[in-house]
């Protein structure tokens, strides 16, 4: 870890509450909003998140799957979202979901017309407001717990 935590204190709830209150607090609401409020289907869900996890780095991100509803997807459905481009487990949704969380990540300036045509033609504005709202709370939270070295420590909310 990047950070020193005092002894007997967990580091998650010490930088992210102890260290910053008002912004941690914020940030954790807005990251629980995430999972506990997204109208988003699971499969559509979990391959924008398990992609910016992979990007990301975090262990613990990719061997995560998401409940929603009693549901989970398959335990291979990670394997998918790295061959994104080429799987034929994905329909367009799911698939545009993949592709939008790994340039969302990587290629920002690179989301061009034909690529918003394709988006625009599948989701709603609200959709892709939603969608573009978790990418950032998944991309920033994650990279935020791997460069300080939280990232071995970190817990996702149940359920």
């Amino acid at each position: 870890m990047r950070i020193d935590i005092p002894e007997g204190k967990h580091p998650i709830e010490y930088v992210w509450g102890d260290m910053v209150p008002e912004i941690g607090a914020a940030a954790s609401n807005f990251s629980l909003s995430v999972y506990a409020h997204t109208t988003l289907g699971l499969r559509e869900f979990e391959a924008a998140r398990l992609r910016i996890a992979q990007i990301n780095g975090c262990t613990l991100c990719q061997d995560w799957r998401t409940e929603k509803d009693g549901e989970k997807v398959e335990e291979e459905f990670a394997g998918a979202v790295e061959q994104w481009r080429t799987t034929d487990r994905f329909d367009e949704r799911t698939r545009l979901a993949a592709e939008y969380a790994e340039r969302y990540a990587l290629d920002p300036h690179g989301l061009d017309e034909e690529f918003w045509a394709r988006m625009t033609a599948a989701y709603g504005q609200a959709e892709i407001v939603e969608l573009s709202m978790s990418l950032g709370s998944w991309l920033a939270f994650g990279r935020l717990n791997h460069v300080l070295g939280l990232d071995s420590v970190c817990v996702l909310p149940s359920g």
